[in-house]
Formats: C-alpha cells, sequence, structure tokens
C-alpha cells in the first residue's frame, strides 16, 4: 500500500513567518479532510520558550506525534516538530493519511512509526509529493528500552493501564492524561500500552504525545508537560491524569488484568503479551494473561491468581499437560497469603482437572486447600474430595499432610475452636470431613465433639451451615448417631431451641434411633398450627414422640416446654396435666414446678386454683418449699371456706398463713381473702368469726370484704332479699370504734352500696327491709334504719346516734 502525504509548516524558509498553511499535499486527498487536519497540525511551543530559541533550546522542545480519527473515519498520522529562526511558535508539520479501513503496512501500530526515518522537517519540493510506501520503525522502542522505561515508571503502570482499559471499552467516557517532561516518554507509554491492548484497541487508540490544552484534546491518550497538567481531581470532566514525573501514586488498583500487564511489564516479558493472546478468553480477560505469568514464573497477587484459577476451571483442555503442571505449581507456591475467594477459585480448579490431570498435578491442589482450610481456619473452605488422594501419589500427599497437620486438626477438635457458635459448629464440621478424608482416627475425640457441638446448634441454631452439617451427617454414620443422640438428651432442658434448629435444618432422625425428643420438636409447629386446646396440643405432641411419658418421663417435660414455651399453664390446664399423668412422672420431669406456677398465677376469680393447690400439696410434699406451700396453703384454706370445712378461727387463720406466704403472689392473696369476705357477708355466717374480722383491723382483709360487697351477686341480693339488706345494714352500723378500717369500710359501704340500692326500692320493700330489721333486731335497730333512711342531713345525722344507741343497748 502507499499512503498520502500533507506537509503544513507556519513559513518557508524565504518568507518572514506569515500564517500556516499546506505547502505539500499528495494528489487525491479530499479537501475535507484537509480542513480537517488543519485542526490538528498546528503547534503551541511550551510555556516560558524563548523568542529566538538556539539550535540546543529547540532539541528540548516537545515533539507532536499523534494519530488521530477523523469524521469520515479515515485517520491521520502526523508528526509536528518546532522550527528554528525569529518567534518561538515556528514549527513544521508531516502528515500521511489512511482511509477508513486501511492500516499502516504490516497492521503496525501507529506508535510504531514514531521517529521513523521517512519523516520530513522541510517541505519537499514541487509542491506534490509522491505517495509514501512505508514508515519503518526507529531504533527508539527496542525491547530492552521499553522494558528499561517500564521498570522505570512500575508505580504508575497498573493505574494507566486500568485507565487504557475504560478508554478502549467506554472511548466517550474518558481521556488519559499522561504528564511527562519528555514527549517521548509519552510516546514510550503509548509503546506499553500497543503491547498490553487487545490488537483490535491497539489499533484504534488516537493519541497526540504533546499538547497545550489536554481538555480540548481530541485524542484518547494525551501526553502534557507538567506546566500544563490539569489537577487530578479537578473540574476536567473525564480526564484521568498521570502525573508520572511526581510523586508515587497511592493506594491499590482493582483490576486484575492492569495488575497483570504492570507485573509481566516489570519483570521484563512483553513476549507473553503475544502468547496470552493465543489463549480463549474475551478481550482485557485477566485469566488468559494471569496462566500465562504464572506459567513463566511471574509472582502475582492473589486476585491474579484467583482470575487464574478461575479461567483454567472453566478451560481446563485450554491448557497441555506441562501449562496445567507449571500453573498448580505457581498456585500451590509455599510462603504467599491467599484470599478466600483464591481458595474457591483453585478448589473449582480441582474440580475441573480431577480426571483430566494427574494425581501428581491434582494432589497438590488438594493439599493446599487442606492445608489453608487446617491452618487458616477458613470454614467456607469446602474440602477436596477423596479422589484427589487416590494413588500413590495421592496417598503420599495425604500421608504429608498427617504429619504435617495432624496434631493442629486433632488438638482443636479436642479443644473447641474459640469463634462464635454458627461458626464453630461449621468448623467442626470441616474438621470432621478433613478427619475422614485423611483417614485420621479420632473417634476417642467423638464423645467431647459432638457435646460442643451439639450445644451449639442449640444455642444458634445451624445458621448458614445447615448444608454442610446435612453432608457430614450423610457421610459420616457414627457422627451422626452420636450427635442425634446428644441432642435428643439435651432437648428436654431446651425445648425451644431444639425446635428453632429443627425448623432451620431436617436432620435426618427417621433411622433406627427412637429420638423421642428430637421427633416431638418436628412435630410441634404443625400440632400449634390450628391452636385451640393446648392440651390436646400436649398430647399430638406426646404421641409424635412415640414414647409414653410413664416409660419415659422426661417426654412430658419436653411436651410442656414446647405447648406452653415461656407461659405458664392455666389452673384448669394444670390440674388436667397432673390428672393425666402421675406425679411420679412430673415430679422425674421436673414439670411440677410449672403446675405450682399455674396455682400462684392464676387470677383470683379462677376456681380451679384452690382445687389444683390442693392436688398440688397432695402429690408433691417435698419438692415444694416453704414460701410456695404457704400460698398453696391459702388457696387451699379458700377451697375449705367455699366447702364449710374450714376450721374455725377464720381471720387468724388467713392473716397467718398470708405471713407465712409472703411475698404472696396478689392473686393468692385476692383469692383467700375475697373467699373469707364472700362467707362473711353470708347470713348464716358464724357471729365469732365476723367479730374476730372486725376487730382485726387488718387493712387487706377489710379491703377485700369491701370489694366483696360490691360485687353483682351482692347487690342483687340487697335488692331482692329485705332480710339480706336488713342484715348488711346491722352489720355495717355495728362496731363504730373497732378501727379504723373497719370504720371507713363500713361507712363508704352504708353511703356508696346499701343507700343507691335502699333508694331504689319501693315503698313496700322498704318497709319489708324496716320490718326485717325488726325481726332480726329490735325496734331500735328499725327505728335506726328508719332514721339513716330519712332523706337530709340531720336524719342522717339522728340515725348516726340512735344506731349508736342501739348498739351499745
Amino acid at each position: 500500500m502507499s499512503l498520502a502525504q500533507l506537509h503544513y509548516t507556519s513559513a518557508s524558509a524565504e518568507d518572514d513567518g506569515g500564517g500556516a498553511r499546506f505547502t505539500a499535499v499528495s494528489a487525491g486527498i479530499p479537501t475535507p479532510v484537509l480542513a480537517e487536519a488543519e485542526q490538528l497540525l498546528g503547534y503551541e511551543p511550551p510555556s516560558g520558550a524563548p523568542y529566538h530559541p538556539t539550535t540546543a533550546e529547540l532539541r528540548s522542545f516537545p515533539e507532536v506525534f499523534s494519530f488521530s480519527a477523523l469524521s469520515d473515519g479515515s485517520h491521520l498520522l502526523s508528526r509536528t516538530v518546532a522550527l528554528g529562526g525569529p518567534g518561538a511558535g515556528r514549527f513544521h508539520a508531516h502528515a500521511v493519511h489512511l482511509p477508513a479501513g486501511t492500516r499502516l503496512p504490516g497492521d503496525a501500530p501507529a506508535i510504531t512509526a514514531w521517529r521513523s526515518p521517512n519523516w520530513s522537517s522541510t517541505t519537499p519540493d514541487g509542491g506534490t509529493p509522491g505517495r509514501m510506501a512505508s514508515l519503518p520503525a526507529s531504533a527508539a522502542f527496542g525491547p530492552e528500552a521499553l522494558n528499561d522505561f517500564a521498570v522505570s515508571r512500575s508505580p504508575w503502570l497498573a493505574a494507566v493501564f486500568a485507565d487504557l482499559r475504560r478508554v478502549s471499552e467506554e472511548p466517550l467516557s474518558a481521556r488519559v492524561v499522561l504528564v511527562e517532561r519528555q514527549s517521548a516518554d509519552v510516546a514510550r507509554w503509548i509503546a506499553l500500552a500497543a503491547a498490553v491492548l487487545p490488537p483490535k484497541d491497539a489499533q484504534q487508540l488516537t493519541f497526540t504525545t504533546y499538547t497545550r490544552r489536554p481538555a480540548q484534546s481530541p485524542h484518547r491518550v494525551v501526553g502534557v508537560l507538567p506546566g500544563d497538567a490539569p489537577e487530578p481531581n479537578g473540574s476536567h470532566n473525564g480526564l484521568r491524569v498521570h502525573t508520572c514525573s511526581g510523586p508515587r501514586p497511592e493506594g491499590p488498583v482493582d483490576d486484575a488484568w492492569a495488575e497483570t500487564c504492570a507485573r509481566i511489564w516489570r519483570s521484563r516479558s512483553p513476549e507473553l503479551f503475544r502468547a496470552a493472546a493465543e489463549l480463549p478468553g474475551e478481550p482485557f480477560a485477566a485469566g488468559p494473561l494471569a496462566v500465562t505469568a504464572l506459567c513463566a514464573g511471574i509472582a502475582l497477587g492473589p486476585v491474579e491468581r484467583a482470575a487464574a484459577a478461575d479461567w483454567a476451571a472453566e478451560r481446563p483442555y485450554a491448557l497441555d499437560e506441562e501449562q496445567t503442571w507449571r500453573l498448580t505449581d505457581a498456585l500451590t507456591a509455599p510462603g504467599i497469603d491467599r484470599t478466600t475467594h483464591e481458595l474457591s477459585c483453585v478448589a473449582r480448579l480441582l474440580t475441573a482437572l480431577d480426571g483430566r490431570s494427574p494425581a501428581a498435578t491434582t494432589a497438590s491442589l488438594a493439599a493446599l486447600l487442606v492445608t489453608e482450610a487446617v491452618r487458616g481456619g477458613n470454614v467456607t473452605l469446602e474440602p477436596p474430595a477423596r479422589a484427589a488422594f487416590v494413588g500413590p501419589a495421592g496417598e503420599r500427599a495425604a500421608a504429608a499432610l498427617v504429619t504435617a497437620l495432624g496434631d493442629d486438626l486433632r488438638t482443636e477438635l479436642a479443644t473447641g475452636a474459640p469463634t462464635m457458635p454458627g461458626p464453630s459448629v461449621a468448623r467442626t464440621v470441616q474438621l470432621l470431613r478433613i478427619a475422614r478424608l485423611l483417614d485420621m482416627d479420632c473417634a476417642d475425640l467423638l464423645p467431647d465433639v459432638v457435646r460442643r457441638m451439639a450445644r451449639s446448634l442449640l444455642g444458634e441454631g445451624a445458621a448458614d451451615c445447615a448444608p454442610v452439617l446435612l453432608g457430614l451427617l450423610d457421610e459420616q454414620f457414627d457422627v451422626r448417631t452420636a450427635l442425634l443422640g446428644e441432642l435428643d438428651r439435651i432437648a428436654p432442658h431446651d425445648p425451644a431451641g431444639t425446635e428453632r434448629l429443627l425448623t432451620g435444618v431436617a436432620l435426618p432422625f427417621t433411622g433406627t434411633q427412637t429420638l423421642p425428643h428430637l421427633r416431638m420438636c418436628a412435630a410441634a409447629p404443625d400440632a400449634r398450627a390450628g391452636g385451640g386446646d393446648r392440651v390436646k396440643v400436649l398430647h399430638t405432641v406426646l404421641r409424635a414422640g412415640g414414647m409414653s411419658p410413664f416409660t419415659e418421663p422426661l417426654v412430658l417435660r419436653t411436651a410442656v416446654g414446647l405447648v406452653w414455651g415461656e407461659d405458664t399453664p392455666t389452673a384448669g390446664e394444670a390440674r388436667q396435666l397432673l390428672g393425666g399423668t402421675t406425679s411420679d412422672a412430673h415430679r422425674t420431669a421436673g414439670t411440677w414446678s410449672a403446675l405450682v406456677a399455674a396455682a400462684l398465677g392464676a387470677p383470683a376469680d379462677d376456681e380451679e386454683a384452690p382445687e389444683l393447690a390442693h392436688e398440688l400439696l397432695r402429690g408433691f410434699p417435698q419438692e415444694i418449699d416453704t414460701r410456695a406451700r404457704g400460698a398453696l396453703l391459702l388457696l387451699e384454706f379458700a377451697r375449705e371456706l367455699r366447702s364449710g370445712t374450714a376450721e374455725p378461727g377464720w381471720t387468724e387463720r388467713a392473716r397467718k398463713l398470708c405471713a407465712g406466704a409472703e411475698p404472696v403472689e396478689p392473686g393468692v392473696r385476692d383469692h383467700a381473702f375475697g373467699a373469707l369476705a364472700r362467707q362473711l357477708l353470708a347470713p348464716d355466717r358464724p357471729e365469732a368469726e365476723l367479730y374476730a374480722f372486725v376487730h382485726s383491723d387488718d387493712a387487706d382483709l377489710i379491703a377485700a370484704y369491701g370489694k366483696a360487697a360490691r360485687h353483682d351477686t351482692v347487690l342483687a341480693r340487697l335488692r331482692a332479699e329485705p332480710a339480706y339488706a336488713a342484715d348488711c345494714f346491722t352489720v355495717w352500723s355495728s362496731h363504730p370504734h373497732a378501727g379504723r378500717a373497719w370504720s371507713e369500710t363500713r361507712a363508704a359501704l352504708l353511703e356508696e352500696v346499701l343507700r343507691p340500692v335502699v333508694r331504689g326500692l319501693a315503698a313496700g320493700e322498704v318497709a319489708a327491709v324496716e320490718e326485717a330489721a325488726q325481726r332480726t333486731g329490735s325496734s331500735r335497730t328499725a327505728e335506726a334504719f328508719r332514721a339513716w333512711n330519712r332523706p337530709g342531713g340531720f336524719g342522717r345525722r339522728l340515725g348516726s346516734r340512735l344506731t349508736a344507741r342501739v348498739r351499745r343497748s
């Protein structure tokens, strides 16, 4: 092919330095191309350039070497240099035009033409130069020269390559600005880029080695002198500024492809870029580069090693046996820190190579994973398959691992991992699987191991380790039997935790083991789902366990915990629980305390509580402590009052029992005191009991009496029975000096309870009350009632005096 030429200069040698113009143009170049090229071929001297530069000063001026894209799809490759003579702005530009779809001879990247001997600094004679056959490269970019330059720019390599990648993948999003003191160094940067970029991207990369105005440049890579460098974090949108003549950059570059390119250049091995290009993979994929570098012995970081392993795992057929061996040897090199991601990629590679590569190759990967799992403590690392250690090479590797890691593994299994409960389970599972993988005998450690594992599982659940736990139980029958047995043994002590565990992971307890507690915990959610009678739910859960509380009382404890949890059964439920089994079963199961709590926590109006208390006192005479016994006796006393079997001395007994039960539950006290009050409100009460009660001056007892007197049943009886109303008037009018508590209560009952009732009665009904008062009391009692019932304050005071006289008489 041949290249049309353009010469553009600020002045000819003969004139006085007039305006810039084309001085020689090959035939056939379209006029629009010339108009567009004219905007690209100018030259602006560096800041502070002398007006009359000397020859030495002129040689220090930057050289503009540009590869520019034109609007019609063609390209312009140009070289612009400063000229001597008056005026610092004199220049000459020599360019070649590459029509759309054409490239330099041999598909050479444009940067190879830097300082080609075919570039001219003067206009040829004739005004119409012929076409140029080639642009042979100069010796400026020899292999050693570029290697030396790459090493000198080591701190910036990865960052620049990462931005070159962005420019290639998203051309409209950014431009790379390279700040160097010499434009030749910018050209060297572009030569480095041409070596690392995919061929297509290298061919299309536009650049200029020098400009004073980077923000206005149309090129993707722009070279500037330090004095013209924009601020790295300034307002120049899209400019990725790299000051390669300044301080070293800080911080890593999050780009595995760029980091690998940088390491290859630092290792002076650019030929590896061509070797990597022959491997399959997407443009800018880090895997092919990383595999090539590792096979060549170049050390890479964990991200790059992970990329190599991941690429090889996806394409195990792409490497020959020698390359695979070199790769695995590099990945398993000792003395390097590895990340979780890298190890997971190594595990994928091991799986991919299984059956494709000899055991001598795969055993090293398996040994690495086992070593990292034991010593690194990474619980997410999956142990390799047993097939990795088959054959002589695999057996030797396994034996070496036992020698190197066996003591550490057994020690950790024996002592437990000092981590949170969830991770400790995953760690224990991991170590047990590795022990089985290496044929290590750890049977003596198993009881302690499963005890710790069971408690951790109940404390925190299986969390994210459920799949590996199930895998372990499926692989190792002895561990499965021991762990399920331990979980079943401790389930009665934590049924809620066991249920949570089984909700999160479906443990395989459907074999020959009985495991009643685990079966009950598994059945509990469905049994409770329908709601309703909790005692029926309990029996459903018990049936799921397959064992009777009479033969295995602890199932009763598990069932109660599953049905009631932190709640307390009602007194009625507790009576059913006690009646459905023996007290011996509850005693052995420890559930008797829940029954006692049900009695003591029952509300004051629960009529089942006294009956339950009576049954508990008979069933658990040795287990109930003194205070609880006193409270239950108080409830039993209420039962006796209600049945009419209470011995005389009610008030004293109630007070004594209450004192012995302190701090007595409010419901228990209210129940007992309420029962006493209701008996004293009855017409057939023993007068001696009433007298003792009134004169006890016990505020709580008398308050309970006042509360009972306001109950609807008492009010209804006052309205319906004149004799009862007369009796209450007689009692509430008597004993005015028995004590402050009684005086205040009786006065309140007369005014707030009896008076509204009497005022609501018809005249005949009031007369019947007066008659009853006279019949059961005396004429003075009836007179006192009439005086009390008379409207007005005078009548009320007179009635009080008459009542006092009645009682004194």
